[in-house]
């Protein structure tokens, strides 16, 4: 009964793993929805907890947000010059 309970917690932990990560903007939806509904219901901490992150950054999904720190250029290869 135990590993019944693991596995099932596993298998939807991965499920939403994935539907999260093929379907952002779905899942940035159903998230605002649940976050409404439980609202609604009163239940304010679990719907502080589902209301999704705004997105900033460019918006296309790809898991950047505006406050993630911009990448420093790397500095141009020197060629070394052997005397």
């Amino acid at each position: 009964m135990v590993e019944l309970l693991i596995v099932t917690a596993i298998v939807l932990w991965s499920a939403l793993y994935v539907f999260k990560s093929v379907f952002p903007k779905t899942a940035f939806k159903v998230r605002g929805y649940l976050a409404q509904y439980c609202l609604r219901l009163g239940f304010n901490r679990l719907a502080a907890k589902l209301q999704p992150m705004p997105v900033g950054g460019c918006g296309g999904g790809c898991g950047c947000s505006s406050s993630d720190a911009p990448t420093p250029k790397p500095e141009p290869v020197q060629a070394v010059k052997w005397k």
